[in-house]
């Protein structure tokens, strides 16, 4: 082992000393915290992918009331489920947690597997969610690493590894497990996570006075802006699109996205590459077989996703015909039934600020 590595393993094995007392004081009132069932746990670590904390309480607590175990996940229909989901984004998650939920059904008779190996087998399940179920709700020494942990660990020891590595990560994991305090797995899993999350920020400054690591840490000193080392982000695509709002009546023309691609398999208003000026919109709402009979107003919309952003032309348009190649929906229907991405959604809310 480099010099560099036993210096940093070395940190590692005083991590448990310094981090449990800590997070016993300073932890967040959490309520995917308040107990250690494997669902309530598992759903709280997907929702919680790419979101933040305060955004996730309440889609948690609503989720659970319609859906308190796994057998009802795994016999819930699609529709529900997305309308849960509703603005959390990344819909594979819980299109994954569905798949999920059946399969521990099916073979583990409801029960959620207590085994890192089985619970790594799931559908949607990585080292990072199989990690932290294991070590948080069965005491097994399975780090979860994700971005707040690396941050914190690349921090600490000086680390210059690329964190994006799947090598770096797998280090990182070998290098943890061996330090795992027995009896306090899940509290050191929570404490790391945590410590990332409300200390050792990942935009701006790290509150390195509220830090129990700060004695030693390599970045204390200011060294925090290079670490972790990273990838360059390639630049975000831009796409420009035409979003058709039509009514007819009391209805609204919805389409179904493609299987595969970006938001698969989810409700959109009808839309066109390009951004159209008012006669071509007409014109294609006439193609369509609408019957357009007055443009109401435009809105525009932008839309940041991982890869691409959009830039949304939103035209509402009053209609005479619904064709067959929409589903017209009432307003009670979007409100109450029907997701929409939040991509979409955004016009949605617009109309009702708009009319109400």
């Amino acid at each position: 082992m480099r010099e560099a590595e036993r210096a940093g393993q070395t940190q590692l094995e005083e991590l448990a000393a310094r981090l449990l007392p800590w997070f016993e004081t300073h932890a967040r009132d959490l309520p995917w915290r308040r107990d250690r069932e494997p669902y309530h746990v598992w759903l709280s670590e997907v929702m919680l992918q790419q979101t933040r904390a305060e955004a996730v309480r309440d889609y948690y607590a609503r989720f659970l009331a319609a859906l308190p175990d796994i057998p009802a996940l795994a016999a819930a229909e699609e529709g529900q489920l997305h309308k849960l989901w509703e603005g959390l984004g990344y819909y594979s998650r819980v299109r994954n947690l569905h798949r999920a939920a059946e399969e521990i059904v099916e073979r583990h008779g409801g029960v959620f597997p207590s085994d890192y190996a089985a619970i790594r087998a799931l559908p949607g399940v990585g080292d990072y969610t199989a990690g932290a179920v294991a070590s948080i709700c069965f005491e097994q020494p399975t780090p979860a690493v994700d971005g707040n942990v690396l941050r914190v660990l690349s921090r600490l020891t000086g680390d210059r590894r690329c964190v994006d590595a799947a090598s770096t990560r797998r280090a990182w994991r070998e290098g943890l497990a061996a330090v795992y305090p027995p009896g306090h797995c899940g509290d050191f899993t929570q404490a790391l996570m945590e410590l990332g999350a409300t200390v050792c920020l990942p935009n701006g400054a790290p509150a390195c006075a509220a830090c129990p690591l700060a004695d030693g840490c390599a970045a204390a000193e200011g060294d925090w802006r290079s670490l972790p080392v990273r990838l360059q982000k390639r630049p975000r695509r831009r796409e420009t699109l035409t979003v058709f709002l039509l009514r007819c009546g009391t209805r609204w023309a919805l389409r179904r996205r493609p299987a595969r691609g970006l938001l698969a398999g989810l409700w959109e208003w009808p839309n066109v590459p390009g951004n159209l000026d008012p006669q071509a919109a007409l014109d294609q709402a006439a193609a369509w077989g609408a019957a357009p009979t007055a443009l109401e107003r435009e809105r525009r919309m932008e839309h940041v996703f991982t890869h691409v952003e959009w830039e949304m032309h939103g035209v509402y348009l009053q209609c005479r015909e619904m064709p067959d190649r929409f589903v017209w929906v009432t307003a009670d229907e979007l409100e109450q039934e029907i997701a929409l991405p939040t991509a979409f959604r955004k016009f949605w809310d617009e109309t009702m600020k708009t009319e109400n």
